[in-house]
């Protein structure tokens, strides 16, 4: 695809983060499926949820724009996804394991933010404000993802995973 104005990039990153959503939405029962915190389990489920929504907002600028919806492989995504995927080959202590999906979901959602921020200034450039609003009810769930999994770390997943080897001392 051709770069030469605002509306190209806009419509390359909407098909770049619309395959991204679908990938994380393949991830994340994974993921679920591996934390042993019943919050963190609980946490993947509700942003499963939350991320098909997202699949259906992308798909409802796509609709707006006359256009079907369909990806472009994100390469960023899928070696994000890759590397998560690597921690549920890993041998090691649940906690430990929980407090590295952390991290690896973390990952995810940072891509995410950096990806919805820029969409919805490519918008509000473009005076698509039906796209403004759908992209910006996104980005302020994935920043609420990210706030809830530094909690989840925070509120005992990192000190059970530090306690997993006797390690609270350290």
């Amino acid at each position: 695809m051709s770069l030469g104005s605002m509306e190209d990039l806009f419509l390359n990153e909407l098909k770049d983060v619309y395959n991204a959503e679908k990938q994380i939405v393949r991830a994340l029962p994974r993921m679920a499926k591996a934390a042993t915190s019943p919050a963190l389990r609980d946490a993947f489920t509700k942003h499963l949820r939350e991320t098909e929504g997202h699949v259906r907002r992308l798909e409802q600028i796509f609709k707006s724009l006359d256009l079907t919806p369909r990806g472009k492989t994100c390469k960023g995504m899928a070696g994000v996804l890759e590397e998560g995927k690597e921690i549920l080959e890993e041998d090691g202590e649940p906690e430990v394991i929980d407090a590295a999906l952390i991290s690896a979901a973390q990952r995810v959602e940072h891509y995410e933010m950096a990806a919805y921020g820029c969409l919805r200034t490519y918008a509000q450039l473009l005076g698509r404000d039906d796209a403004v609003e759908l992209l910006q009810k996104t980005l302020a769930e994935e920043e609420a993802a990210d706030e809830k999994l530094t909690a989840l770390g925070e509120g005992g997943i990192n000190q059970a995973a530090m306690a997993a080897h006797g390690e609270e001392d350290a």
